[in-house]
């Protein structure tokens, strides 16, 4: 019996109809991924089935690790077929989480394989994808044609060069790949080691002092320029929470100094100079007429002794 049929999702006569009669055909606009940009710009051909689907889904891994697997298996040393079959292993358990049903759908749908994934079947759906993947139409440009995607827009920090976007620009791939301005590293101002090690990055990529909070600023502006003259038009930020402590300029580049100096801003200090930055973009977005991208309640590395051990 077929799991993912046609109709997946679609419990109604007009759900039915609104996908297979309109949408099921029309391009792909895709705001926001993490597509690797220099994949796309290489044009990288997958050796297996681990390198397309698990080598940088931490999605699965957070799966695996509560499943009780073992580092190595996710972002160890094991070898890629170790890994896939750990993954497999893991499968059956995912029955409650969406993953379960959105890796039997990518099966099937990309893979023409039409059956359950587990350690039993492990094996053949390695080998069956894995000879799929040889063919041109699975590199990573094939992909993106082949299922008529028509815009992607990646996550890119703002001290990167883009030169992978450039590369891309340049091509014939038909999928236009544009950044988004994604500046989470500005705010960590309570890390020192994260953000000096950026905000010296940024001096360097951008040519302006950034020994003051005013210098700073001005290159934070020139690369979002930058970025604009790219074909960029969003702005990407992950926040655990809206930052509203607003304060002066003045404060603001006080908490800079600071931190500038190794000390670490507290939870009050980092509220005010990160909700400070936040209008900031939120100007310079304004002005450029971008559209700004909020990801809420983003909590990561939340099991701090199993962090701490990797």
């Amino acid at each position: 019996m077929t799991f993912i049929t046609e109709d997946f999702l679609l419990q109604s006569e007009e759900a039915r109809e609104l996908y297979h009669g309109y949408a099921k055909d029309q391009p792909i606009f895709d705001y926001h991924c993490h597509l690797p940009p220099q994949e796309v710009a290489d044009n990288r051909q997958f050796k297996n089935l681990h390198e397309i689907w698990l080598e940088g889904d931490h999605y699965k891994w957070r799966l695996m690790r509560a499943n009780g697997v073992e580092e190595k298996y996710c972002t160890g040393d094991a070898s890629p077929k170790e890994k896939f079959m750990a993954w497999a292993r893991t499968v059956p358990h995912t029955l409650r989480s969406p993953i379960y049903h959105w890796s039997h759908l990518e099966l099937q749908r990309y893979f023409d394989i039409d059956e359950l994934l587990s350690e039993d079947t492990a094996e053949r759906v390695w080998e069956s994808a894995n000879e799929k993947l040889k063919s041109p139409e699975f590199s990573a440009q094939g992909i993106l044609e082949k299922f008529r995607v028509a815009v992607v827009c990646t996550t890119d920090d703002p001290t990167d060069t883009l030169d992978h976007h450039k590369k891309i620009a340049q091509s014939d791939l038909s999928t236009k790949i544009y950044p988004a301005f994604r500046p989470d590293k500005s705010l960590t101002v309570n890390l020192p080691e994260i953000f000096n090690a950026w905000a010296d990055k940024l001096e360097e990529v951008s040519g302006i002092d950034c020994t003051a909070f005013a210098g700073f600023l001005v290159a934070i502006k020139q690369r979002h320029d930058f970025f604009h003259s790219q074909g960029g038009r969003l702005s990407d930020h992950g926040l655990e929470h809206c930052y509203a402590d607003f304060c002066s300029e003045n404060e603001a580049a006080a908490i800079y100094d600071s931190a500038r100096k190794g000390d670490a801003a507290d939870p009050v200090n980092k509220g005010k100079f990160a909700a400070f930055l936040m209008i900031y973009f939120g100007r310079l977005d304004a002005e450029k007429g971008w559209t700004k991208q909020l990801h809420l309640g983003a909590l990561r590395n939340i099991n701090t002794r199993l962090f701490r051990e990797m």
